[in-house]
């Protein structure tokens, strides 16, 4: 068990009444538990599980699990007055067999004769005091989530199937062979039909686990009888450890078995949900309520793959933004499917910023509808970052910055009062800006050379800003900037009107300007820009610009 307390709670009459009609996804969710557990003993505690397949380590989608299942269970208790005990238990699947070696182990021949043993009856290729490849990664699973400050109790199923607290519901299972075998064989195609079984027994000979057909299920003796991979027929106890269920049953037999409220998984085993469910009752249990959430996609649409390899893992993400940026990914629309790669990070962490500052000043209705409450399990911090990590982004593609002194250089003489020590979350995202910048904007950064209409709009743009006072804030500075643009046709919007009646400023302006002074395509407003990086400075950019300097750094 986590040594982390769960957080306290504002339990307001006023919060608790907004908390019964929310309509943010955690509190529906929860409301739908609050009808589950009707009638129910409000001392027995409503159990969360989330899954863990320990063949490899964690990633951004076991975050995702235990971030949203955390937020399901801060509504809960809310709505319960935090009177109902919750616990949120992590499973390891990790009795299953080893079915291929990772790639990222030191030595793969060294697991070749382990294939197919239970995960934790396989050497640690790591090194070190975990004695098996699975406790090396239920460790790092554990390491994971006490990270990320997550509350739970975590669960191993060799130790659950070997201590016998699987054993009741293993038992039942064999007594309901037939019927769980009705509910299995019509999704299977022939061949499989004709060699499955939902029992996985552990071959006494060689360790392994075996997929066989079952020559006899004896209910009474709770045995069941195949062939061993050596040829001889072999009966084990279904008890005891000595066998598992397939990856389906074994879903509904552990909903049985630990009487599990709530779960959610991916829409890849939407269709297996009923099959789920089914089993659990035949073995006497209540299936949970689902939570079955949308798949990420890289930024080619595909859907994200451990052994492709395509999207974002964890460690990413951490080392261009903070945590908190990408619970509230996880937050947003869960059931719509969302691109997960490097461009998504600096608007999830602007938007963050903006969420948890506009938090305070809310009403209660809105403070429960706003990410941050739920991110922060009701205890949002005070988030106070005078500078956007897009407008971040550009000072360092304007400035070069290899540095955050040579960033916080131009934040304090334009940001009166601010320092990294006044700032520390503002300092955070400089170090981030600089790295995203590094490994992801720079390389990908194209001047283009002016053509006449724009070298004739950067000549006027500079003689106007010179005429500018040094201190003009971002306001004045835009619309001296818009007013540059007015009487040029290209940058003309007819569906615009400006103040004078005319056409409008074209967004096409901001882009150019962009394209020419920053080498990208987008960026944040202009006029801001230019009040931080500082009017001598973007005049400079301007010159080199105008002069093709920036057009022959290209190369």
């Amino acid at each position: 068990m986590t040594s982390v307390k769960l957080p306290p709670l504002d339990l307001s009459p006023a919060l608790i009444e907004a908390a019964k009609v929310s309509k943010a996804w955690p509190f529906e969710e929860a409301r739908k538990l609050l009808k589950r557990i009707e009638g129910r003993d409000p001392s027995r505690p409503v159990l969360f599980e989330t899954g863990y397949g320990p063949s490899g380590l964690p990633h951004i989608g076991t975050f995702g699990e235990v971030a949203r299942t955390t937020m399901v269970r801060t509504a809960f208790r809310v709505l319960t007055g935090d009177r109902i005990p919750t616990r949120l238990l992590c499973f390891s699947d990790d009795l299953d067999g080893m079915r291929k070696i990772p790639e990222n182990v030191p030595d793969r021949a060294a697991l070749e004769p382990y294939l197919h043993k239970p995960l934790t009856a396989v050497p640690n290729p790591f090194g070190g005091d975990h004695k098996s490849f699975g406790d090396h990664n239920n460790a790092m699973l554990r390491r994971f989530l006490d990270h990320f400050g997550f509350e739970y109790e975590f669960a191993s199923a060799t130790e659950y199937y070997r201590s016998g607290r699987f054993d009741e519901v293993l038992l039942r299972a064999a007594g309901k062979y037939q019927d769980i075998m009705d509910v299995m064989l019509p999704t299977l195609g022939a061949e499989r039909q004709a060699t499955y079984s939902p029992f996985l027994p552990i071959s006494p000979t060689t360790g392994r686990v075996l997929y066989v057909p079952m020559k006899a299920v004896d209910a009474k003796a709770g045995t069941v009888t195949f062939e061993d991979e050596d040829g001889t027929e072999t009966t084990l106890p279904v008890t005891g450890g000595n066998v598992k269920l397939q990856w389906k049953p074994d879903f509904g037999m552990r909903w049985a078995a630990l009487d599990v409220d709530f779960e959610m998984f991916g829409k890849d085993h939407l269709t297996n949900a009923p099959i789920y469910d089914r089993i659990c009752e035949i073995l006497g249990g209540k299936a949970p309520e689902h939570f079955v959430y949308e798949l990420f996609l890289d930024e080619n649409g595909e859907k994200i793959s451990k052994s492709k390899g395509n999207g974002l893992t964890i460690d990413e993400w951490l080392t261009y933004a903070s945590p908190e940026s990408l619970a509230l990914y996880m937050f947003n629309k869960p059931r719509t499917a969302k691109k997960l790669y490097f461009d998504v990070i600096p608007k999830a962490v602007d938007e963050y910023v903006t969420f948890a500052t506009r938090y305070p000043s809310m009403s209660v209705e809105q403070q429960l509808a706003n990410p941050a409450w739920h991110i922060h399990s009701g205890n949002p911090p005070e988030v106070d970052v005078p500078v956007s990590f897009a407008m971040l982004l550009n000072l360092v593609s304007a400035s070069n910055a290899e540095n955050k002194d040579v960033l916080w250089a131009f934040i304090s003489r334009h940001v009166p009062g601010v320092t990294a020590e006044s700032h520390p979350r503002l300092d955070e995202l400089v170090g981030y800006a600089i790295r995203y910048f590094d490994d992801f904007v720079k390389p990908t950064k194209v001047f283009h050379a002016p053509d006449d209409v724009e070298l004739a709009a950067l000549k006027t743009l500079d003689a106007t800003l010179a005429e500018l006072p040094a201190d003009a804030d971002g306001n004045t500075i835009q619309d001296a900037v818009l007013d540059v643009a007015r009487p040029i046709e290209r940058y003309q919007d007819e569906k615009k009107k400006g103040p004078d009646g005319g056409p409008g400023v074209s967004v096409s302006w901001f882009n150019a300007l962009y394209r020419l002074l920053l080498g990208q395509e987008r960026g944040p407003r202009f006029g801001s820009f230019v009040a931080l990086y500082g009017i001598p400075e973007t005049r400079a950019l301007i010159a080199k610009a105008i002069s093709g300097e920036l057009v022959s750094g290209n190369a």
